[in-house]
C-alpha cells in the first residue's frame, strides 16, 4: 500500500492526506473578492440611486452614472478574473473606491470642482461609511491577492 506522501506504508503507520494549500488560499481570497464586489456594487448603487431617484443631474449626475457603471464592471472583474488580471482588477477597484471616497471627503470639506456637499444631503453619511469600509475591504483583498502571487 502506498503512503499519501508517496512512500510505502509501514506497519502501524496511518496514511496521511495532504490538503492542497492552493485551493485553500483561493477560497480564502474568494471571500474577500466577493466582499470587495459587494462594496463596489453598493457604492455604484448609491450613485445610481442618487441620479435616478435622488434627482442629481447635470455634470454631477453624469459622473454618478459613470461611477455606477464603473462599480458594476469592477465588481464583476474582481469576482471572475484570475492571476494577473485579478491583481489588476483588485488594484483598480481599490483605486476607484478610494478615489470616490476622496472626492466625497473633498466635497464635504473644501469643495471639489465648485461642488460642495454636506452630511445633510441624502445618503451622504451612508456613502461615507460604505466607501470607507469598502476601501478597507479592497485594501485587504488587494494585499491578499498580491501576496499570493
Amino acid at each position: 500500500m502506498a503512503h499519501a506522501a508517496g512512500g510505502p506504508l509501514g506497519q502501524g503507520e496511518t496514511p496521511t492526506v495532504r490538503i492542497a494549500r492552493g485551493g485553500e488560499r483561493r477560497r480564502s481570497t474568494m471571500v474577500w473578492q466577493v466582499l470587495s464586489a459587494v462594496a463596489l456594487l453598493a457604492m455604484g448603487g448609491i450613485h445610481l440611486y442618487l441620479v435616478v431617484w435622488g434627482g442629481t443631474g447635470g455634470v454631477l449626475g453624469n459622473l454618478f452614472l459613470l461611477n455606477a457603471l464603473g462599480g458594476l464592471v469592477l465588481a464583476i472583474a474582481v469576482v471572475v478574473t484570475r492571476g494577473q488580471l485579478l491583481a489588476i482588477s483588485t488594484v483598480l477597484g481599490l483605486l476607484f473606491l478610494a478615489g470616490t471616497l476622496a472626492a466625497l471627503v473633498l466635497a464635504l470639506t473644501v469643495g471639489l470642482f465648485g461642488i460642495e456637499s454636506s452630511l445633510e444631503y441624502e445618503l451622504a453619511t451612508t456613502t461615507l461609511v460604505v466607501e470607507s469600509v469598502g476601501t478597507v475591504v479592497l485594501l485587504i483583498t488587494t494585499a491578499l491577492v498580491l501576496r499570493r502571487r
